[in-house]
């Protein structure tokens, strides 16, 4: 497919990647305060979140229950401090409120709470489950006669699970071109990918495929993009919305703990908490990335 223009100017991406700096910064704050919760994740899909509230999807934090708003699910739900922090920047909550984040009465728990703060079109957490909701909500829009987009983010570790199979396998059925799953590729589970008795890393993607290879075998259409670089996950928003007749996967390429250098590509930092020295290196490195 050809690739499609976009309305980001150069002026707009900087304020973007400022955006996504400060977005990284309050997950490592919140964490660094909670004591708790995923670190890894969180920094990897930070770009994906920014670019989609911030360009991409159509949403109004001002009417965060708006019909024709895009629907987006984070179904990687133990992620969702990125989630949170994302919507704070954009205005759906006090920024201050991010420090809140799985402290008890808080709306901001370990997992999203669609029933307890506005702007979630999706409890996650059960990993596996974003998908299939977010299927519903593309053939509800059909039904409707409405022209929302369904966008689901989902974690590569959580592509194993099966209900994620069935629902791809369903939205082909039903050539559901206004869903786009937007797969955040770290290339790391929590512990790693799984070794063998003989101690050597076992490829989780057997004969040499990948996961585009799967999807594209379920009838999907496949576009990749650098995770990282905002303009070309605009792009390939963009892309995947004018492509109609299929649902669309994004592959995202991306780093597990992005921005923190010594968090990067360490499985280890899925979830752990910091010392005080760790938190001060990892505020450093992101002041640095913006400097």
């Amino acid at each position: 497919m050809a690739r499609v223009a976009t309305t980001l100017t150069p002026g707009r991406l900087v304020e973007l990647e400022k955006i996504a700096s400060e977005t990284r910064r309050l997950i490592v704050e919140a964490i660094n305060y909670a004591k708790a919760g995923h670190l890894g994740g969180p920094l990897s899909v930070t770009d994906i979140l920014v670019a989609l509230y911030n360009d991409v999807a159509r949403v109004d934090p001002k009417r965060p229950s708006w019909e024709d708003r895009d629907r987006i699910i984070l179904s990687k739900g133990h992620s969702c401090i990125a989630l949170y922090c994302a919507l704070a920047l954009r205005g759906y909550l006090p920024v201050e409120e991010t420090l809140t984040f799985d402290a008890i009465d808080s709306r901001l728990q370990g997992h999203p709470d669609m029933t307890k703060l506005p702007g979630l079109d999706m409890s996650t957490g059960s990993l596996g489950q974003g998908l299939s909701p977010g299927l519903g909500m593309a053939l509800g829009a059909r039904l409707l006669g409405k022209d929302f987009h369904t966008w689901v983010i989902l974690g590569d570790g959580e592509i194993q699970e099966g209900q994620i199979w069935e629902a791809a396998f369903v939205a082909d059925r039903f050539k559901v071109d206004n869903l786009t799953a937007i797969l955040d590729f770290n290339k790391l589970q929590q512990f790693g990918w799984r070794r063998g008795l003989d101690g050597k890393k076992r490829d989780p993607w057997p004969s040499g495929t990948r996961p585009g290879d799967q999807f594209a075998s379920f009838g999907w259409n496949v576009i990749e993009c650098d995770g990282h670089d905002i303009a070309d996950i605009v792009r390939a928003c963009h892309q995947a919305k004018a492509h109609k007749g299929q649902p669309t996967v994004i592959i995202a390429h991306t780093i597990k703990g992005k921005g923190v250098s010594y968090m990067e590509n360490d499985y280890n930092w899925h979830a752990k908490v910091m010392t005080a020295e760790e938190y001060q290196r990892a505020i450093d490195d992101l002041k640095r990335a913006v400097a």
